[in-house]
C-alpha cells in the first residue's frame, strides 16, 4: 500500500540528514464495535453466555448459529433494546452503558422482524428517522436513497401494502440514513429475489469499503455470508464457538462447505469443540 502525503506526515519521513525523523506515535483508532465478556441471563437460562468479539473497520462480520443460538439477544444488547446481565458494549469506543445516546447515533438497523410503521408512505417512514437521527440537508439524503433502493415510484405508498421485498429495500434505505458507523443487519435479504439480493451484497460491500464503518450479519444462507463477510462468529447456547474466515473455516474443521459445518453447529457443537 502507498502511503499518502498525509499519513507520511504523521509517520514521519526522513529528515536533512538522512536520519528518521521523530514523531508522536499514531493514536490507535477504536474498533467499530468492541463486546467483552457479554452475558444475558434469564432466570435460569442463559442466553448469551460470555461472549467477546471485535467489528473493525471495513469489516464485515457475520453473526452465524441456529434458532436460538443467542444473536437476536446479541443485537438486541448492541442496540440497548436490552441491558446486559454482564460485560460491557463500546460503538467507536463509546461505553453504551455510560453513554448511550452518544454511541447509538452512530448505529443502525435492519432486521426482517422489525418493519417500519405500515401507516406512513415511503418518505414519510424516511422523514421521520431522518428527523430522529438528526440527519442534515436530510430531503436530499432521502431522494438519494430512494434512487439508490429502487423506491422513486414507491415513494408515496405506505409501507404496510409494499411487498416484502420492497418493505426490506425500505429498511435497507432507513438503516443507511445517518450513514452510520455500525451497522447491524438481521437477516437483510431474506425476502428478496435473487437477482435483488445480490444488488443488496453489493450496496452492502460498498458501504462497508468506501467509509469508515463496519457490519454485523446475521443470515442463515451460507453462500451469501461466503460472498460478503470478512470474518464469521458461530454461536452455540450463547457462546462463540468457532470463528475465521469464512472461505477456510469449514476444512480447518473437516467440512466441505460452510453450509455444512452450519448443521454441524447446529447437531454436534461438543463434536466440534474437540475438533
Amino acid at each position: 500500500m502507498v502511503l499518502g502525503s498525509t499519513w507520511q506526515r504523521i509517520l514521519g519521513t526522513a529528515g536533512s540528514g538522512g536520519e528518521p525523523s521523530q514523531s508522536s506515535p499514531v493514536p490507535s483508532v477504536p474498533a467499530v464495535l468492541s463486546v467483552q465478556e457479554l452475558r444475558k441471563v434469564y432466570g435460569s437460562t442463559t442466553a448469551v453466555d460470555g461472549i467477546s468479539f471485535e467489528v473493525g473497520r471495513n469489516e464485515i462480520v457475520g453473526l452465524l448459529g441456529p434458532n436460538g443460538a443467542g444473536k437476536t439477544t446479541t443485537i438486541n444488547m448492541i442496540l440497548g433494546v436490552l441491558e446486559p446481565s454482564a460485560g460491557s458494549i463500546r460503538i467507536e469506543g463509546i461505553d453504551i452503558a455510560t453513554d448511550r445516546s452518544q454511541a447509538l447515533e452512530r448505529t443502525n438497523f435492519a432486521g426482517v422482524y422489525a418493519p417500519l410503521p405500515g401507516n406512513l408512505t415511503v418518505v414519510q417512514n424516511l422523514r421521520i428517522f431522518g428527523l430522529l437521527y438528526g440527519v442534515r440537508n436530510l430531503a436530499e439524503r432521502i431522494e438519494a436513497l430512494l434512487q439508490q433502493f429502487d423506491l422513486v415510484r414507491l415513494r408515496n405508498v405506505k409501507s404496510g401494502v409494499l411487498s416484502s421485498g420492497e418493505q426490506t429495500r425500505l429498511c435497507l434505505a432507513k438503516a443507511l440514513l445517518n450513514r452510520p458507523r455500525l451497522l447491524l443487519l438481521d437477516e437483510p435479504t431474506a425476502s428478496l429475489d435473487p437477482a435483488t439480493a445480490r444488488d443488496i451484497r453489493a450496496t452492502i460491500r460498498e458501504f462497508a469499503a468506501q467509509d469508515t464503518g463496519g457490519l454485523l450479519w446475521t443470515s442463515h444462507n451460507m453462500y451469501e455470508v461466503e460472498d460478503v463477510c470478512d470474518r464469521v462468529l458461530f454461536l452455540s447456547h450463547g457462546k462463540i464457538l468457532l470463528a475465521g474466515d469464512p472461505k477456510t473455516l469449514p476444512r480447518a474443521h473437516g467440512k466441505e462447505t460452510l453450509e455444512e459445518l452450519f448443521i454441524a453447529v447446529a447437531r454436534e457443537p461438543l463434536a466440534l469443540e474437540r475438533v
